[in-house]
């Protein structure tokens, strides 16, 4: 079973400085998900300064989820002790069809009412006075995780973000790797041909058996059914909007029936995904992150890497497995990355002259 509890604050979180510090150099971070605003402010080594978090709202769409961004991020920085306009940079990642040079947001299926792109960047960089770039949710908390946490000793790896929806994100041979800016969607590869609707429109996605949003969907039928589960009445005793990776974990222990199919289907499918992923791309490891996947740890991950193991190709020499090592910053600090590595390109340090030889 699902028992363990994960919370990890990845190495490079500490407390909060005294209010004296003022911190310089610092960057802000955001990881926009279904369920939960996430924010940071980081050093220039990547230490956490100050953080925050909220849930997402469930309505109002893009201008209302901007807005708590904004919050969240001042937040942050109130608890880093730095204004947020003193921020060199704030990265945002965020889910759906993302536009980095024109700083958009368009189709984020997880989130309200939002279809048509969003001038996120925008909005963002008026309401904080500095620079915001805007990078695909899990390509930005694989990127983290490579440079930062679970995934430094390896040179090619698979990101497998297991929460509201199911990310992937891909190095090879030390570069992420984009594609032509779609490359990475674990989720959306089919694993049952004519499967379960998954929320993208489309059928036998992985995200159709093993994302929280289909997961949700699946335990209201099965209660319209007439089975029973606490499933629902834990959300409203916890005062939750959704099925949170908390609530379910909550279920498990409970030993709810319903909860324990649906989470012993979404690890299958996991199985089947990511053992497809691997038989084409065959990097050295998988990390597994998101809501879900650091909310179950190492019991969660090694029950995943054991689903997956009887559809590799290469059954003697599968990659190795590893839970998230920043836990759920992965994705906030993976934001800070991403805008970091945008300033000093655009403002590359000064060098220093040589000194003329002595005539």
């Amino acid at each position: 079973m699902l028992y363990a509890m994960a919370s990890p604050t990845g190495p490079g979180t500490r407390r909060s400085p005294s209010r004296r510090t003022r911190p310089k150099g610092a960057y802000g971070g955001i990881d926009l998900g279904g369920s939960k605003i996430q924010a940071i402010v980081a050093d220039e080594a990547s230490k956490v300064l100050g953080k925050a978090r909220q849930p997402t709202p469930q309505d109002g769409g893009p201008q209302a989820i901007a807005a708590a961004m904004v919050a969240t991020m001042t937040a942050a920085a109130g608890d880093a002790c730095v204004e947020s306009g003193a921020l060199r940079g704030v990265g945002v990642c965020s889910p759906g069809s993302v536009d980095s040079a024109s700083g958009t947001v368009a189709r984020a299926g997880n989130l309200s009412d939002w279809i048509e792109p969003f001038p996120l960047a925008a909005v963002l960089s008026e309401a904080f006075g500095t620079k915001v770039r805007v990078a695909n949710d899990v390509q930005a908390a694989t990127a983290a995780e490579f440079e930062l946490g679970a995934g430094k000793p390896y040179r090619s790896l698979l990101g497998v973000f297991w929460g509201t929806g199911i990310g992937g994100g891909l190095v090879f041979d030390g570069k992420p790797w984009r594609g032509r800016g779609a490359a990475g969607e674990i989720g959306h590869m089919v694993i049952r041909r004519a499967g379960a609707r998954c929320p993208c429109g489309r059928r036998g996605c992985l995200e159709a058996y093993a994302g929280r949003a289909a997961m949700e969907v699946a335990a209201r039928k099965a209660e319209h059914r007439g089975e029973k589960t606490k499933l629902f009445s834990l959300m409203k005793k916890h005062d939750r909007p959704r099925l949170t990776s908390s609530i379910w974990e909550r279920a498990l222990h409970a030993g709810d029936p319903v909860a324990t199919r649906l989470i012993d289907r979404a690890i299958e499918a996991l199985g089947v995904g990511i053992a497809s992923a691997i038989n084409l791309v065959d990097v050295e490891a998988v990390i597994l992150g998101g809501g879900l996947g650091v909310r179950f740890g190492e019991a969660g991950a090694r029950r995943v890497e054991a689903a997956m193991h009887p559809h590799l190709f290469v059954d003697d020499r599968p990659p190795n497995f590893h839970v998230a090592g920043l836990g759920d910053l992965s994705g906030a600090l993976g934001a800070s990355l991403s805008v970091r590595e945008s300033v000093t390109k655009r403002h590359p340090p000064a060098r220093r002259r040589r000194p003329r030889a002595a005539d």
